[in-house]
C-alpha cells in the first residue's frame, strides 16, 4: 500500500487547476477526498469522475473567507469518512497592479483569499489533527514569493506571509503529530490570472502563461509526493516550475 492509499484528503479551490489535478491524483491513489470551492456545480461534476473510477469523494460548498465554511469541510471529512489526514490549502486569487494605483479593494480580497483562508483552514484543521495525533497541512504558495517582479507586490506579499505562518508553525510543531508542506509553482495552467482586472495585464499574463506553462497535473504529483512520505518524514518546501522560466 502506497502512503496516500487510506488517508482522508480535503482540499480548497478543488474545482478547477491544481486543486482539480491533485483530488484526481490523490483519489486515483486511493485517498478518499473532500472537494471544497465555490462552484459546487463544477465539484459536483469532479465527484461524479472520482466516483466513475471507483474511488471516493464528498462535496462542500466552500468559501475560504468564512471561517464556518472551513469548519464545516473538516466536520464533513470526519463524519463522512472518520478522519482527516490532509489538508490542502491550495484557493487563492491573484491581482496585479502597481502599489501607486492604490487598488485597495484588490489588496483586501488577496489578503481575506490567501492569508487568511488558509488561517481559517488552520484553525479548522489543527484541533482535528492534535486529536488524532497525526496531520498534515498541504497549502499552495507561489515563485512569486521567492522571485519579487513589480506589479505583484501584495499578491507575493500574501504568499511569503503564508511561506513564514507554515515555517513558524513547522518549529512550534516538533512532537511528530503535524506536518507542514509548502508548494510554489511557478506558471501553471491554471485560471488563476482571469481573475486580474487590468484587461491588458491580464492578456499578457495569460499569453505568457499559455506559453510556458506546465500541466496543473505536475504539482499535483508533487503534492502527492509529499503526502506520500513515511510520518516521519516531512518535506517542508516544493519548488515546481517550468524549465523554461526565468
Amino acid at each position: 500500500m502506497s502512503g496516500i492509499d487510506g488517508k482522508v484528503v480535503a482540499i480548497t479551490g478543488a474545482s478547477s487547476g491544481i486543486g482539480e489535478a491533485t483530488a484526481l491524483e490523490l483519489a486515483g491513489r486511493g485517498a478518499a477526498i473532500v472537494l471544497g470551492a465555490r462552484r459546487t456545480d463544477r465539484l459536483a461534476a469532479l465527484a461524479g469522475r472520482i466516483r466513475a473510477d471507483g474511488g471516493r469523494a464528498q462535496v462542500v460548498a466552500t468559501d475560504v473567507t468564512r471561517r464556518a465554511d472551513l469548519t464545516r469541510l473538516v466536520a464533513v471529512a470526519v463524519e463522512t469518512f472518520g478522519r482527516l489526514d490532509v489538508l490542502v490549502s491550495n484557493a487563492g486569487i491573484a491581482r496585479t497592479a502597481p502599489v501607486s494605483d492604490l487598488d485597495v479593494d484588490s489588496w483586501d480580497a488577496m489578503i481575506d483569499v490567501n492569508v487568511r483562508g488558509v488561517l481559517h483552514g488552520i484553525a479548522a484543521a489543527l484541533p482535528v489533527f492534535r486529536q488524532q495525533g497525526r496531520g498534515h497541512l498541504v497549502t499552495t504558495v507561489s515563485t512569486s514569493g521567492l522571485k519579487i517582479v513589480p506589479t505583484q507586490a501584495v499578491y507575493a506579499g500574501t504568499k511569503n506571509a503564508v511561506r513564514t505562518l507554515l515555517e513558524a508553525l513547522r518549529q512550534e510543531s516538533t512532537d511528530g503529530v503535524l506536518r507542514t508542506t509548502s508548494i510554489s509553482p511557478g506558471f501553471v495552467r491554471t485560471e488563476l490570472v482571469d481573475s486580474v482586472e487590468d484587461p491588458e495585464i491580464r492578456e499578457q499574463m495569460q499569453r505568457r502563461m499559455g506559453e510556458l506553462g506546465i500541466d496543473p497535473a505536475a504539482v499535483a504529483r508533487a503534492i502527492a509526493f509529499a503526502i506520500e512520505q513515511p510520518d516521519d518524514v516531512e518535506i517542508g518546501d516544493l519548488t515546481i516550475r517550468p524549465t523554461s522560466q526565468g
